[in-house]
């Protein structure tokens, strides 16, 4: 197990969730880390929280993921002093609705797709230079148990995570040679804010989700990020894929009356 003490983490989506488990989860490991995401309040309390409890630097910044220009524009902007990323964990995304494909808003569509897949492009493409001129450097991808089965009325949520399976594969290749290392975290039901942003609020729909059974936190899912960062060097965790123990695929799941 190697030391993540004072390594550069660039984590995002960390105003809740998992980012959010991962950005303590890696502060308590004694991480320096670079918070981003949409809610500017949310990050500033999460900044002030994590350098109270662990004591390590914190950089944060509002970066809408889905914007090219913008992800470009603050990565090549950042203080010298944390221009060194030593891991990124991709971790921004969303489901919106659960819909049959001939029934569903392309409006949640666009937001999947630029967001799920095209902020995880964005994001990377300016990361990953500097790891790659340090030969150093390790990508981590919250994808999802999306990214290996079609389900019922999630055609277009499940198609942006096999892309990120086959991003993800493809980006492993092209940086073998360049020591840098890239894996994938892939969730079953973890119980964050997905469902309610996935319902549009509707947070009835939202807990029904979970009803009957024993679903993953957050920190379940960082705590399997902090394995794979914290391998030797000589060792690259492809992908682990993480369930409750109630679920068995995508679509089975054994829930208590």
């Amino acid at each position: 197990m190697i030391s993540l003490k004072n390594k550069i983490v660039f984590i995002t989506g960390a105003t809740s969730g998992i980012g959010k488990s991962c950005a303590y989860a890696f502060a308590a490991q004694g991480a320096d880390i670079i918070i981003t995401g949409r809610r500017l309040n949310l990050l500033n309390e999460l900044s002030s929280d994590i350098k109270k409890k662990y004591g390590v630097k914190v950089y944060s910044f509002k970066l809408d993921v889905r914007k090219r220009e913008e992800v470009e524009w603050a990565v090549n902007h950042l203080p010298d002093e944390w221009k060194r990323i030593n891991i990124l964990v991709n971790n921004a995304g969303l489901g919106r609705g659960l819909n049959k494909l001939y029934e569903d808003d392309p409006e949640g569509w666009e937001e999947m797709i630029d967001t799920n897949l095209k902020g995880l492009l964005y994001v990377t493409r300016y990361v990953v230079p500097g790891m790659v001129s340090r030969k150093e450097g390790h990508v981590i991808n919250i994808g999802s148990i999306a990214g290996h089965e079609a389900y019922p009325r999630g055609s277009v949520y499940c198609s942006t995570k096999h892309a990120v399976t086959a991003v993800t594969k493809s980006l492993r290749m092209d940086l073998l040679e360049n020591n840098v290392r890239v894996s994938t975290v892939d969730p079953g039901m973890v119980e964050t804010n997905f469902s309610n942003v996935r319902f549009y609020g509707d947070e009835e729909r939202a807990k029904n989700v979970y009803k009957g059974l024993d679903p993953l936190t957050g920190d379940d899912v960082a705590e399997a990020v902090i394995f794979c960062a914290t391998r030797e060097p000589r060792v690259n965790i492809n992908e682990i894929i993480i369930m409750p123990s109630s679920q068995a695929s995508a679509t089975v799941s054994y829930r208590k009356e």
